[in-house]
């Protein structure tokens, strides 16, 4: 363990030596954008991987042993050539928790609340740091085994939600947590009766700013109207406005946003 926190360390370290160069938006660009995706039902994750490879569009993925639409889960063998295709095309991947709970609360001294989403507290876990630090690291040890490749020494929480303790825990052990940027959040988990695909294109489009992380998902299950064929005229849009695209190690050193969905 103590090996690869320093792994970790040593390539963090290095890309903040890059970023005092990579401050200004590389040429040709107004500014750059990280795009992310969080793992989910995975039914139109290779439709996505081709509309980020029509526009060569490199992204970051935060992955979760999450159930899919095909009645399998996100890090089982099923899904090993999606995974071996994303390295091959040189994305960047960050774990997002193995079982995919929520982080609810600092609890006494030393753990932290786990609980399932929609359960309650008695169906939920207390981790310590040790605890902490295995369910994060352990999609890694799972995604290596189908990949070849570990992770880049960042996370998110599923949702969103932290706590001081937890990002504590995670940094101890060679996490670094990212968020989204307010403008980043692309709304394909809300309701299309309310919020369309086209509102939720202008609205990136009209807000998005240098430097913004974006997230989005890899399959939701509640949406009506799915949300991802809009990441093909998105894409374009932003592009036509100036912008480029890096992945989250690529970023240069400034403030992770952190905000919940």
């Amino acid at each position: 363990m103590r090996g690869v926190i320093v792994s970790r360390t040593l390539a963090a370290l290095a890309v903040a030596a890059l970023a005092v160069s990579a401050l200004a938006a590389p040429p040709g660009c107004s500014g750059t954008l990280y795009l992310t995706f969080d793992t989910g039902h995975m039914e139109p994750a290779p439709a996505i991987a081709d509309i980020l490879a029509r526009h060569q569009v490199k992204a970051t993925f935060f992955i979760a042993n999450e159930k899919t639409r095909a009645g399998g889960f996100t890090l089982d063998d099923s899904q090993k050539a999606f995974w071996q295709r994303l390295v091959k095309e040189g994305h960047a991947f960050g774990s997002h928790t193995f079982d995919h709970h929520y982080f609810r609360g600092d609890v006494g001294d030393t753990q932290v609340s786990y609980i399932p989403w929609g359960k309650t507290t008695k169906d939920g876990r207390l981790l310590d740091r040790a605890g902490v630090c295995a369910e994060i690291g352990k999609s890694e040890s799972r995604f290596r085994e189908l990949t070849g490749r570990g992770f880049d020494g960042i996370w998110r929480a599923p949702g969103g939600k932290t706590t001081p303790r937890l990002l504590d825990y995670g940094r101890s052990c060679g996490w670094t947590h990212v968020g989204w940027a307010d403008a980043g959040f692309l709304g394909d988990e809300l309701p299309s009766e309310t919020f369309s695909n086209d509102t939720l294109l202008k609205r990136a489009v009209g807000s998005l700013r240098d430097g913004d992380i974006l997230m989005a998902h890899l399959g939701i299950w509640s949406r009506k109207d799915p949300f991802w064929p809009t990441l093909d005229p998105l894409i374009a849009q932003l592009k036509a406005k100036g912008f480029c695209f890096a992945t989250i190690p690529e970023r240069p050193a400034r403030a992770q946003a952190t905000a919940g969905r």
